[in-house]
């Protein structure tokens, strides 16, 4: 008689959070950004959210905000600003802080997540230096963790060329700098992970 197969249970998606001060426009700009992307390299696999060190808690996103993101691709609905806290650090794989700030607020609430956070735009940097190992797309991100942290602390570079903007009550020229700050590193990001993605080997050449 034979046995039953056995139901192997679905991997957990890799998590990454992102982090701003009001969660109100830079994080839930580069949530949204990241996961749509994402979703489209490798479905199911990546789950991103956001928070804010001082958040507008339950607030949507900014008009200005939403605009962009739908501009951009990314999808808005069912959001809603939310407290960073340590239970929500909790289980995160990476965190993509907006500015050095932030990140050492990170940090300073879990530091064992230090070579688990970075700001978003030198994450996005340092990618291209990292080669990932690992059969499923977790391990290959976890993999790089150790070596992205060495290669931070071997390269300075100014604070601006880390931080990006934050637009909250100023006027829309201000939004646009975020935008051109944020958006090509969470496409720097998405394209890393296309070029990584296993089972794909001809990821690197999409468009």
């Amino acid at each position: 008689m034979e046995k039953p197969a056995v139901m192997t249970p679905p991997e957990q998606p890799f998590r990454i959070l992102t982090v701003c001060t009001g969660n109100i426009c830079r994080s839930p700009m580069a949530e949204r950004l990241l996961q749509a992307g994402l979703d489209e390299v490798c479905p199911g696999e990546f789950e991103v959210r956001s928070a804010g060190t001082h958040a507008m808690v339950g607030w949507d996103m900014q008009p200005q905000v939403q605009g962009l993101v739908h501009v951009l691709g990314g999808n808005t609905e069912g959001f809603e600003a939310r407290l960073l806290t340590p239970q929500i650090l909790q289980g995160q794989d990476l965190v993509l802080a907006m500015t050095r700030e932030h990140r050492s607020a990170v940090v300073g609430m879990a530091p064992t997540l230090l070579r688990r956070t970075f700001t978003l735009r030198e994450f996005a940097r340092i990618l291209p230096h990292v080669t990932p190992e690992g059969m499923t797309t977790a391990e290959r991100w976890k993999s790089i963790f150790l070596p992205a942290a060495r290669i931070r602390t071997r390269v300075t570079v100014p604070a601006e060329e880390d931080n990006i903007i934050d637009p909250y009550r100023h006027d829309e020229v201000v939004y646009q700098e975020m935008m051109r700050q944020l958006a090509p590193a969470a496409r720097s990001i998405i394209s890393w992970a296309q070029s990584v993605a296993p089972n794909l080997p001809d990821a690197r050449h999409l468009a």
